[in-house]
């Protein structure tokens, strides 16, 4: 039955770690808005679009910082009880390690329920969104939400200039080779594309084509230009953290289950290592949370080096479980010299 200290401190872990986590999760937003600023060509996207794709980013980013925010989270939770005596407080009641340890195991499953959601199927169901945005972006032109063309090659052969003012195109550059190299100049303009070509229908302006070294100039009112688009880039579904539960079932990507399973384990395997190196041993001080965060970042390393190098199942749970063993161990003899 959960009494009001029960209570009171399940609170106090949740509000600890809500903090950690909007401190890490806006930085690595910010950090993944700078990146798409800096790759994404900005003279196409403004910078609102691309602020709605970063958003796309946000169930994934909370997989990668959650066990950063669990470590720390924890850990600032019991620094600040214990500084603040209530933990002090709390033995001096003849309450025992069951109060701390019950709230500790309700977050936990709490979290673990959460973290198995996102990690199965909402942030891998939201990231091919993301990815098939950035795609769109990268690989399509769209002319409506162009800022500035900034000369822009819209394929091998074909190179563009304008000015937008709101809707409209003014002073419309273009530069094209078929058997004669082209220079078409326009003072206003309409641009627009279906599934084959882009479509110029161009408005007070010259046409000059060079023809053996020689220029014919071509004066017109009103002129239409098509040209081919470059045959279409597919985007390809290959990136294993687009995959949900349900793809990976169907494909037999056991591997793929595997690394998110362990995800999960390792989150709780971070509170129960906290719980027996510092609650237990009541030890909060620096060399303690050191020790504690070294091993948990080691594990989260290995886990990421493992998944990086794409090893077999065997060998990525043989080598994940064995450091696992290892940091039990240490915990145990470092908890019977303390004895």
């Amino acid at each position: 039955m959960i009494n009001k200290i029960n209570l009171y401190i399940f609170m106090q872990i949740l509000k600890s770690c809500i903090l950690i986590f909007f401190i890490f999760i806006s930085i690595s937003w910010l950090l993944q808005v700078t990146r798409l600023l800096s790759l994404t060509n900005l003279i196409q996207v403004d910078i609102i679009t691309i602020v709605l794709l970063s958003l796309y980013l946000l169930p994934n980013l909370i997989t990668v910082v959650m066990p950063f925010v669990i470590i720390f989270g924890i850990m600032l939770c019991f620094i600040k009880l214990n500084r603040d005596r209530e933990l002090i407080a709390i033995y001096s009641l003849g309450l025992r390690l069951k109060t701390i340890s019950l709230p500790i195991i309700i977050f936990s499953l709490i979290l673990s329920i959460f973290f198995i959601l996102l990690k199965f199927y909402v942030s891998p169901y939201v990231y091919e969104k993301y990815k098939k945005e950035e795609f769109e972006l990268r690989n399509k032109i769209n002319f409506e939400k162009m800022i500035v063309s900034n000369f822009l090659e819209i394929n091998n052969d074909t190179v563009i200039d304008f000015k937008k003012n709101e809707n409209s195109f003014d002073e419309i550059l273009i530069n094209y080779k078929d058997e004669n190299e082209n220079i078409i100049f326009a003072k206003k303009g309409k641009i627009s594309q279906d599934k084959l070509n882009y479509v110029f229908e161009l408005n007070n302006g010259f046409k000059l084509t060079i023809v053996d070294k020689e220029i014919e100039k071509l004066e017109f009112e009103n002129y239409l230009l098509k040209i081919n688009i470059d045959k279409e880039i597919q985007y390809e579904h290959s990136d294993q953290n687009t995959f949900t539960i349900f793809d990976d079932i169907k494909k037999e990507n056991y591997l793929n289950i595997s690394y998110k399973i362990f995800d999960v384990a390792i989150l709780i395997f971070i509170i129960f290592f906290y719980y027996n190196n510092n609650i237990k041993t009541h030890k909060y001080n620096l060399s303690n949370n050191i020790f504690f965060i070294s091993l948990s970042s080691l594990v989260l390393i290995t886990n990421q080096l493992l998944k990086n190098a794409e090893s077999s199942l065997i060998y990525y749970l043989s080598i994940i479980i064995s450091i696992n063993l290892l940091i039990l161990i240490i915990i145990y003899y470092k908890k019977l010299r303390n004895e």
